[in-house]
C-alpha cells in the first residue's frame, strides 16, 4: 500500500471557480456512473495505420459551463484494444463504475467524457489522440432532480477536444451551439444514478473527486466477492484514538529571533506591495495556534482542532512546578531555546491503521495591525485591531502499526512545497548547511508524547525522545502497539475540564485564503460569555477554517418537579407573511436621454437654465463617473448654491396598452434636504402628435401649468423649482453635510394623478452630478422609470420561486413601469456676502475628544483679566438690576397701598416697565411745577416722597441680593466647570466622542455620571469602545471594566488624585419629527419659492459629573443639530383601517454588499433593526445558516384616511453604529371592502358615501377602471350631511387576490372626500373549449379567426363577449343574439405582438345579466 506522501502527491484537485464557491452550497449528493460501451467507428483508419498497439480509453472531468472552468481531477478507464478497421467491432465494452459526490447542485455542472486513442509511434514513443467528447448532464432544471431512479443515457459525441469548451463562443446550451459538430453513428451508453450508500464515506472522499470502485481508498475495507467494487457498499475501517501530551514547538535559531525576523519581513513586504509605511511596532503577535487534524492523503477526515500555544515562560508562571520542570527537561534538545507549549491534552479519535493516514500539525500566527497604520484600516470593523493569519510551519506524523506509546520529535516544514492546507507557508532557512542532522532541525521541530491509553502517563515514555531522520518526501514514524478501542469524546485539558475556550483571533480572524492573506476581515461574532461553546455542524473546507468549541448549556437545565406546571416549548415555526424582496418593488432605473429626445424638448420651448452671468449652464452626462473632492467644494468661492429642479415631460411606455387609463394631470411630491415636503401644483399632460418618436422611446406628453379655472395656462411649459442654499440659511459647519448629502443620497419622487389623487408610481434620482467641483454651474438631464408596485393579499400568497441564480422572486409583489419622467437638475453657484464671523458663528468642532480645560467663562474676581490680554467674552456692560431681573422690577415699581402688605403679585410684573415710565413722568412734572414758584411747598413734599421711595427701594434691593447671592455664586461657579460642545447627528447613526475628565483634588474621588437625555449614553462595553475608536481613528487608551454598574442607578468610576480619564459617550437618534403633508396638490406654491428650510429642532443634552457628596466636578452641555438622513428604500402600503399590518421584508444577500464576509459557513454578519416609531413592532429572526433573513413589521393602522410614516434602520454590526440601510415606510389606512368574484363575470355591490358640512361636486375614480366601474360615472353633487349610494361593478381580468383603490374627489378643490380599499378574491372560470393558433411576432397585420357558439336554451338569448387581453383580441361585435338551439359565428381579430412567446387568451361569453355562461381559451403562439 502507498504511504501518505505518495497518496497526497497523486491526488491533487483543482478547486471549483471562486465565484461558484461564494454561492451558498447545498448538501453534497453522491452519484454512481457506469460507462457501459462505445458504439461506432470512432477511431479512424489513418490512426490505425500510423500507430501500433492501438488502444482506447475514456477520460471523465467535471466542468462548470457558467464560468467555463474544469475542476476536480480527470479520471480515466482502463484501455481496451482496437482492431484494424476491417475487423473492428462496432462496439467497445467498458462497464466501469465511477463514483463521486458534489454539493454544486446546478444544471450547469456537467461531466465531460472524452474518447482517447493511444498507441506507439514507429520510434516506440507513446502518443494519445482525442477522438471526440460527450457531455453528461448531472442535474436537470427541475428542483426535484436528480431522481432516485437510474437514468440510462446515450451521449452524442462531438468532434474535437474538450478544450474547445473553453472558447467564449460556446455558450449554454452547448449541445445546441452551431459550432458543435456531432459525430455521425457514434454514441456512448452510460447509466447515472444517485448513490446514497456512499454518504457514510463522505469524510474519506473529497468533494468533486472522481474515483473508481476498483481503486483503493484509504480507510475503506476491500469489497466482498469477486467484483472488487469497494464503493458499491463501502465498509469503513475501525478507527483508533491517539492521545498526545506535552506538545511543544521549537523554532530555529530561537523563538525571539524567529518572530522578530517574521515581523520584519511582513513589514517590508507590506511596504513593497504599496500598503504604506509601517514602523517597527505596527505589527504585533496576537496568538500562536496549532491546528491538528487527521489526513488520509486525499483530504482531512474531520475539521482540524485549533489549540492555542503559549511561550514556555508564561506556562511556568501559571502552571505547577512539576509541569515546568517536565517541559524544561524535555526541551533541552533545543539548546535552551524557548519553546511554544500546548497546555492541554490532545485527543485524536479519527485515526485508522493505514499507511496513508497521518496526523497533520499546522503552526499559525495571528498578527494584529493597529488602526490608522494602513489606509484601509478605517473602513474595517474589528474587535480591537485588524487581524491577519499566516501559516509558518507544518509537519506530518504517521504512527507505525506496532506502536502503542512513546515520544517523537518531528521536523517542521515550510516554503513552497505542497502542503495539506493548500496555502502558502513561511519560508525555510537556506539549505547552506551540509549536515543532515542540522537540516532536520533548522526549520524547527515539534515534540510530543503519544499513547493509545487514556490513562497513559506522559512522564513514562517507552523510549528516549529522538529526532527522526527521513529524506524529503518521507514520513516520520515511531514505534507503536496494537490499537485499543476507546470511548469517544472531545479534547480534555489539564487546566480545565471543558477544553480550550474561544480565543480572540478565532473570533476576529477569518479563514485564510489559498494565497497568503494580507489582512483578514474580522467576524462579527463576539465572546459574549466566558464559557466555551459547542461547534456548529459545518463541513470543512480545504481552504482552512476555525473550529469553535462551545458547551450546549441548554441541555443541562433541570426538569421541573411534578408539582410545578410544565411550560410548553416553542417549536421552530416561521410565520407566512409573504416576504417582500428589497429592491424588487422600486427597481426604477434611469437612462441618458437620446439626442432626438433632447432636440424635441428644446424645441418645445422649455426655459433654459442660466448661470449667475446669464450664460447657458454646462451639461454633464448622467452616466459619467463623479470624482468627489470635499476640499474642492469647501474652497469654492461660490459658496451659495441654487438647486434647480425642472420637470419637463412624462412619457408613456411604448408597450403600454393604449386602452389603459392615462392621467390628464399629474403632480409630484418629494422632500429635498431639510426643506419642507413639497407638493407641486397640478401639471397638464399635453400630448405631442407623434412628433416625439425616437429609438429609445417616444416623448408622448409634456408638462404644462394649469390655471386656477383648470384650463391650460399659456406660457412656457414645464415646472421649475429652485432652492437657494447658502451661508444665510445653513448653520455654521453645515455646508460639509449638505455637500455629503448631494454626493451620497438619492431624491425620492412620487408621481400622483392630479384628478383621482391616486399614486401613479415612484422613482428615484441620484444627486451626485449636482456637485460643481469648482465649476460655476452644472446641469444634468435624466429619463427616469416611474414604477408602480402592487402587493397581493397575504392569504392568497403561499410561496415564491427562484427568479434567477442567486436571487428570489418576490412573493405577492408585482411591479409595472408606468412611464418615463424627463427631469433636469441643475446647480448654479452664486457669490455670498462676506461677513465677519464672531466666535458664536464659527462651525462646530469636528474633534471627537472634548476637553474641559478652560471651559469656564468667568474665572472669578474682577470682570477683566489682569496681567494679560483682555478676553472679549469676559467684558460685560453694566446694566441696571431692574433691566436684568423682571421679578425685582415688579417688586420695586409696584404701588404701595395704605395698609397693604407689599407689592402686588408677580402676575403684574409684565407691566413693570410701563409703571416705571409713568413714575418717571410724574416725577418730572412735579419738578416742573416746583420750578414755577407757585407750588414750592408741593415740590418739597414730592422730593420727600421720592427720597422715601429710594430708601425703600434700596432696602428691597439689599434683601433681594442677599436672597439670590447663593444662587448667583453657584451659577457663576458652574460656568467654570461647564464645557459646551456641538455635534451634527443623523437618524440611526451613533456619534461617538470622548470627554476628558480630570480630578482636580488631591484625594481619590468616586464620580457619578448623570445624563438627562436617553439619546446620550455612556459606552460601557470595552469592545464597543474599541470599535468606535477604530472607526474614528482615535489612539487614546481603552480601559477594561471602567464603570461600576448599579442596576438602574447612574454608573460610577474612580479617579485617583490629579488623574485624567477619557469618558466615552455616544449620541444616537432613533426618533424623527413627523411632518404631515396633504394628499392633494398644493395650490399656493409658486415656481421658484419652495419655502425656507424647515427648522429641524435643535436638541440639547447634559451630562453631569458629581464627586462624593453630590458636588459637581464637571458639566457637559451638548448641542445637537439634526441633519437629513439617507433613505435607501421606500415602501408604501395601503391597508384596511383599524387593523394590524403584518409584513415580512426580505433582506438582500449580504454577500452582494461590499465588505460582507464570504467563504465560510456561518460567516454572515448579525442583523439588527430599529424603528423610529416605538409603537411599531420591528424584529428580525435568523432562520439558519445560509437562509435568507426577513424583517417583520407589525403596525397598527389608524382610522381612514390617516397616514402613518416611520423609518426602519438595518444594522449589520452588533453595536448598532452605522445603519447599512434606512427604509421609509408609508402606511395609508383605508376603508376595506371584500369582494369574492369570478374572473370575467360582473359582481355588483353598493357603497355608502356620506356628505360633509358643505355641498360638494365630487367624482369617483378607481385605480383599475377597466375592471371596476362606478355609477354615477361623472361628476355629481354630494349634499351636506347626506347619504349617496355608489353602485360598483367588478369584472376582474386576472385570477387571484389583489387590491383595487377607489377614491371620491372634490373636483373644485381637488380634495379627497372618501377612499376605499377593495380587496378582490377572484376565482378562475371553468374553461369549456380550448383552441391554439400560431402567429408571426412583430409588426404584422394580425390574424382573423372564427369560432362558433350554440345557444343551449330553447328560446332566444342575448350574449356579451369579453376578453382578459383586449389589447390582443378584439371582437367584431361585442354582443349578439341567437335563437334557441341555433349556432352563431363569432369573428375574432387577433392583434400582433412585438416579442415572441406564448399567451393564453380567455373569451368570456356572458348572458344579459353579465353572468358567465361559458369560457373559451385560445393559446396564441407568437413566432
Amino acid at each position: 500500500m502507498r504511504d501518505w506522501q505518495e497518496t497526497f502527491d497523486q491526488n491533487v484537485l483543482v478547486p471549483p471557480h471562486p465565484q461558484r464557491l461564494r454561492q451558498p452550497l447545498r448538501e453534497s449528493t453522491a452519484f454512481q456512473c457506469v460507462l457501459k460501451w462505445l458504439d461506432g467507428p470512432l477511431v479512424k483508419q489513418g490512426v490505425l495505420e500510423v500507430l501500433s498497439e492501438v488502444g482506447c480509453h475514456l477520460r471523465v472531468s467535471l466542468f462548470d459551463v457558467t464560468y467555463r472552468h474544469f475542476f476536480g481531477r480527470t479520471w480515466k478507464t482502463t484501455g481496451r484494444p482496437v482492431e484494424p478497421l476491417s475487423r473492428q467491432p462496432s462496439r467497445i465494452v467498458f462497464n466501469e463504475p465511477l463514483y463521486f459526490h458534489t454539493p454544486l447542485n446546478h444544471p450547469n455542472i456537467v461531466a465531460v467524457v472524452e474518447v482517447v486513442a493511444g498507441g506507439r509511434r514507429r520510434d516506440g514513443t507513446p502518443q494519445a489522440l482525442s477522438c471526440g467528447f460527450g457531455i453528461l448532464r448531472i442535474f436537470s432544471n427541475k428542483p426535484e432532480s436528480p431522481s432516485s431512479a437510474p437514468q440510462d443515457k446515450r451521449l452524442r459525441l462531438y468532434h474535437g477536444s474538450p478544450r474547445a469548451l473553453l472558447h467564449p463562443l460556446l455558450q449554454d446550451p452547448i449541445e445546441q451551439n452551431k459550432h458543435m459538430t456531432v459525430i455521425e453513428n457514434c454514441s456512448l451508453q452510460c447509466t447515472l444514478r444517485p448513490h446514497p450508500a456512499l454518504e457514510p464515506a463522505f469524510h474519506l472522499l473529497p468533494e468533486n473527486l472522481l474515483v473508481s470502485g476498483l481503486q483503493h481508498i484509504p480507510g475503506l475495507l476491500p469489497a466482498h466477492g469477486d467484483t472488487g467494487d469497494a464503493l458499491r457498499k463501502p465498509r469503513l475501517q475501525r478507527s483508533v484514538t491517539w492521545y498526545l501530551d506535552d506538545v511543544f514547538v521549537t523554532l530555529y535559531p530561537s523563538l525571539e529571533k524567529f518572530e522578530e525576523e517574521l515581523l520584519g519581513l511582513l513589514t517590508s513586504d507590506h511596504f513593497r506591495e504599496g500598503g504604506g509605511p509601517l514602523d517597527g511596532g505596527a505589527l504585533e503577535i496576537s496568538e500562536r495556534r496549532l491546528c491538528v487534524g487527521v489526513h488520509s492523503g486525499l483530504g482531512f477526515v474531520h475539521r482540524p482542532q485549533v489549540m492555542v500555544l503559549v511561550p514556555e515562560r508564561e506556562v511556568a508562571l501559571t502552571r505547577s512546578a512539576s509541569f515546568s520542570r517536565k517541559v524544561g527537561s524535555s526541551s533541552k534538545a533545543s539548546s535552551g531555546n524557548q519553546a511554544l507549549v500546548l497546555r492541554s491534552r490532545l485527543r485524536v479519535p479519527e485515526m485508522v491503521c493505514h499507511p496513508a493516514f497521518a496526523i497533520v500539525f499546522q503552526l499559525e500566527y495571528v498578527l494584529n495591525s493597529p488602526p490608522g497604520v494602513d489606509g484601509n484600516a478605517a473602513s474595517v470593523t474589528s474587535l480591537a485591531s485588524l487581524a491577519c493569519m499566516h501559516t509558518v510551519r507544518w509537519a506530518v506524523w504517521t504512527p507505525s502499526p506496532e506502536a502503542s506509546s512513546g515520544s517523537v520529535t518531528l521536523p517542521l516544514q515550510g516554503g513552497i512545497r505542497p502542503n495539506p492546507l493548500h496555502c502558502l507557508v513561511y519560508k525555510v532557512p537556506p539549505a547552506s548547511m551540509s549536515s543532515d542532522e542540522v537540516k532536520q532541525v533548522e526549520s524547527g521541530t515539534v515534540h510530543f508524547q503519544y499513547s493509545l491509553s487514556p490513562d497513559g502517563h506522559p512522564d513514562a515514555p517507552t523510549g528516549p525522545p529522538r529526532v527522526e531522520r527521513r529524506p524529503s518526501g518521507k514520513m516520520a514514524t515511531s514505534p507503536s502497539g496494537p490499537p485499543v478501542p476507546l470511548p469517544q469524546g472531545l479534547v480534555t485539558s489539564q487546566d480545565s475540564p471543558v477544553g480550550p475556550g474561544l480565543s480572540l483571533s478565532q473570533l476576529a480572524a477569518s479563514p485564510q485564503s489559498p494565497t497568503r492573506c494580507r489582512s483578514a476581515k474580522p467576524s462579527s461574532q463576539q465572546p459574549d460569555s466566558p464559557e466555551p461553546s459547542q461547534a456548529q455542524a459545518q463541513e470543512f473546507s480545504l481552504e482552512g477554517g476555525i473550529s469553535h468549541l462551545e458547551a450546549d448549556l441548554s441541555q443541562t437545565s433541570p426538569a421541573p418537579g411534578p408539582c410545578v406546571a410544565e411550560q410548553l416549548q416553542e417549536l421552530p415555526f416561521a410565520p407566512v407573511h409573504a416576504p417582500i424582496v428589497v429592491g424588487a418593488q422600486t427597481r426604477s432605473s434611469g437612462r441618458t436621454p437620446s439626442r432626438a429626445t433632447l432636440a424635441l424638448l428644446q424645441a418645445s420651448g422649455f426655459p433654459e437654465v442660466l448661470d449667475a452671468n446669464k450664460q447657458p449652464v454646462e451639461a454633464v452626462n448622467p452616466t459619467d463617473p463623479v470624482k468627489f473632492d470635499p476640499q474642492k467644494e469647501e474652497s469654492d468661492p461660490l459658496q451659495s448654491s441654487e438647486i434647480v429642479l425642472q420637470f419637463l415631460a412624462f412619457s408613456r411606455v411604448p408597450e403600454d396598452d393604449r386602452g389603459a387609463p392615462w392621467p390628464n394631470t399629474v403632480y409630484f411630491t418629494f422632500q429635498f434636504y431639510r426643506f419642507p415636503p413639497v407638493t407641486t401644483p397640478r401639471l397638464q399632460l399635453l400630448e405631442l402628435d407623434g412628433m416625439g418618436t425616437s429609438r429609445s422611446g417616444p416623448v408622448s406628453h409634456i408638462l404644462a401649468p394649469v390655471g386656477q379655472d383648470g384650463s391650460f395656462h399659456a406660457g412656457s411649459p414645464g415646472f421649475r423649482l429652485s432652492y437657494l442654499v447658502g451661508p444665510g440659511l445653513l448653520r455654521p459647519g453645515e455646508q460639509r453635510w449638505f455637500t455629503r448629502y448631494l454626493a451620497l443620497q438619492t431624491l425620492q419622487l412620487d408621481v400622483w394623478d392630479g384628478d383621482s389623487l391616486l399614486l401613479v408610481g415612484s422613482t428615484a434620482v441620484q444627486m451626485k452630478h449636482l456637485l460643481r467641483q469648482g465649476r460655476p454651474a452644472v446641469q444634468v438631464s435624466h429619463e427616469l422609470e416611474v414604477v408602480a408596485t402592487e402587493y397581493e393579499q397575504d392569504a392568497m400568497v403561499m410561496s415564491g420561486d427562484v427568479a434567477g441564480f442567486g436571487g428570489i422572486k418576490p412573493i405577492g409583489v408585482h411591479t409595472v413601469v408606468k412611464g418615463w419622467l424627463h427631469l433636469t437638475l441643475a446647480n448654479v453657484g452664486h457669490l455670498c456676502e462676506q461677513r465677519g464671523r464672531t466666535s458664536s458663528s464659527l462651525p462646530p468642532s469636528r474633534s471627537q475628544v472634548i476637553s474641559n480645560d478652560g471651559a469656564g467663562r468667568f474665572e472669578g474676581g474682577s470682570l477683566l483679566t489682569r496681567g494679560g490680554p483682555r478676553r472679549k467674552r469676559n467684558v460685560v456692560q453694566a446694566q441696571k438690576l431692574t433691566d436684568v431681573d423682571s421679578e425685582l422690577a415688579a417688586m420695586l415699581f409696584a404701588p404701595t397701598r395704605p395698609g397693604g402688605r407689599g407689592p402686588q403679585g408677580a402676575g403684574q410684573e409684565g407691566d413693570a416697565v410701563r409703571r416705571r415710565k409713568l413714575e418717571r413722568m410724574r416725577t418730572v412734572r412735579l419738578q416742573e411745577a416746583a420750578g414755577e414758584g407757585g407750588c414750592r411747598r408741593t415740590g418739597v413734599l414730592a422730593l420727600q416722597d421720592v427720597r422715601a421711595q429710594h430708601a425703600r427701594d434700596l432696602q428691597v434691593i439689599a434683601a433681594y441680593r442677599e436672597r439670590t447671592k447663593a444662587q448667583s455664586i453657584a451659577s457663576a461657579l458652574s460656568l467654570a466647570i461647564t464645557t459646551e460642545h456641538s455635534i451634527c447627528a443623523t437618524l440611526g447613526t451613533a456619534e461617538f466622542f470622548e470627554f476628558v475628565l480630570r480630578n482636580p483634588h488631591s484625594t481619590p474621588q468616586t464620580v457619578t455620571v448623570e445624563v438627562d437625555n436617553p439619546e446620550l449614553s455612556l459606552v460601557l462595553d470595552s469592545r464597543e469602545w474599541r470599535h468606535f475608536k477604530d472607526v474614528a481613528r482615535l489612539h487614546t487608551p481603552v480601559e477594561e471594566d471602567m464603570f461600576r454598574l448599579r442596576g438602574s442607578l447612574a454608573p460610577q468610576l474612580l479617579l485617583r488624585p490629579r488623574e485624567t480619564a477619557h469618558i466615552p459617550f455616544k449620541y444616537q437618534i432613533f426618533s424623527v419629527a413627523q411632518v404631515s403633508a396633504d394628499l392633494g396638490p398644493e395650490k399656493d406654491l409658486e415656481p421658484g419659492s419652495p419655502g425656507k428650510p424647515s427648522t429641524m429642532p435643535t436638541r440639547h443634552a447634559k451630562a453631569l459629573f458629581r464627586a462624593g457628596g453630590g458636588r459637581p466636578l464637571a458639566e457637559l452641555h451638548l448641542t445637537v443639530q439634526p441633519q437629513p438622513h439617507a433613505v435607501d428604500q421606500v415602501f408604501r402600503f395601503y391597508h384596511p383601517e383599524l387593523t394590524f399590518l403584518k409584513k415580512a421584508i426580505r433582506l438582500p444577500p449580504w454577500r452582494t454588499l461590499p465588505g460582507a464576509p464570504v467563504g465560510m459557513p456561518g460567516g454572515e454578519p448579525p442583523v439588527h433593526v430599529r424603528c423610529s416609531d416605538p409603537s411599531v413592532i420591528c424584529e428580525t429572526q435568523k432562520a439558519g445558516p445560509g437562509e435568507p433573513r426577513d424583517v417583520f413589521l407589525k403596525v397598527a393602522s389608524g382610522p381612514s384616511p390617516e397616514t402613518k410614516d416611520f423609518y426602519v434602520a438595518i444594522y449589520r454590526d452588533r453595536w448598532l453604529a452605522t445603519p447599512a440601510q434606512i427604509w421609509q415606510v408609508h402606511l395609508h389606512s383605508l376603508q376595506r371592502v371584500d369582494v369574492s368574484c369570478v374572473m370575467g363575470q360582473r359582481t355588483r355591490l353598493s357603497l355608502v358615501l356620506r356628505g360633509t358640512q358643505t355641498v360638494r361636486k365630487v367624482r369617483a375614480f378607481t385605480s383599475h377602471p377597466q375592471e371596476l366601474t362606478i355609477d354615477p360615472r361623472g361628476v355629481f353633487t354630494l349634499p351636506p350631511h347626506g347619504v349617496q349610494d355608489l353602485h360598483v361593478g367588478v369584472r376582474p381580468r386576472r385570477a387571484g387576490g389583489r387590491f383595487v383603490h377607489l377614491n371620491v374627489v372634490d373636483v373644485d378643490f381637488h380634495q379627497l372626500v372618501a377612499s376605499w380599499l377593495v380587496c378582490l378574491s377572484c376565482r378562475p372560470p371553468l374553461i369549456s373549449k380550448a383552441f391554439e393558433i400560431t402567429m408571426a411576432a412583430g409588426q404584422g397585420k394580425g390574424a382573423h379567426k372564427q369560432i362558433t357558439y350554440t345557444n343551449p336554451y330553447p328560446f332566444r338569448r342575448t350574449y356579451h363577449l369579453h376578453s382578459d387581453h383586449p389589447q390582443l383580441l378584439q371582437f367584431k361585435e361585442d354582443a349578439f343574439q341567437v335563437e334557441g338551439g341555433e349556432t352563431y359565428t363569432i369573428d375574432l381579430q387577433f392583434a400582433p405582438r412585438r416579442r415572441a412567446g406564448e399567451e393564453e387568451i380567455l373569451i368570456h361569453i356572458n348572458d344579459h345579466e353579465d353572468k358567465n355562461e361559458e369560457t373559451f381559451c385560445v393559446k396564441v403562439v407568437y413566432q
